[in-house]
């Protein structure tokens, strides 16, 4: 383990923000989790609304330490998305 993989903050008026997670483990290093843009390929524990919204209140991935590996792996994914299509690169 190492010592960047896990962030808490007992003093958040949310912690822990996923009812009945163990606050013992509960990492908030991914507060907002930074794989919810993937949709169905975030590897994550979640539905669909009956509206087509995301509801990743069931989902742990983001909080589990064991998890930041796999996080920062499809991290990759995430920037691709972000990208803008179509132009090239602007020069500094």
């Amino acid at each position: 383990m190492a010592n960047f993989d896990f962030f808490q903050n007992r003093q958040c008026e949310y912690f822990p923000c996923h009812p009945g997670a163990d606050p013992n483990g509960f990492s908030c290093l991914f507060c907002y989790c930074p794989l919810y843009v993937l949709a169905d390929r975030c590897g994550g524990n979640f539905v669909y609304t009956e509206e087509g919204i995301k509801d990743c209140s069931k989902c742990m991935k983001p909080h589990r330490r064991e998890c930041y590996q796999d996080i920062i792996e499809k991290t990759a994914q995430v920037l691709e998305l972000a990208k803008k299509k179509g132009e090239e690169p602007q020069k500094p």
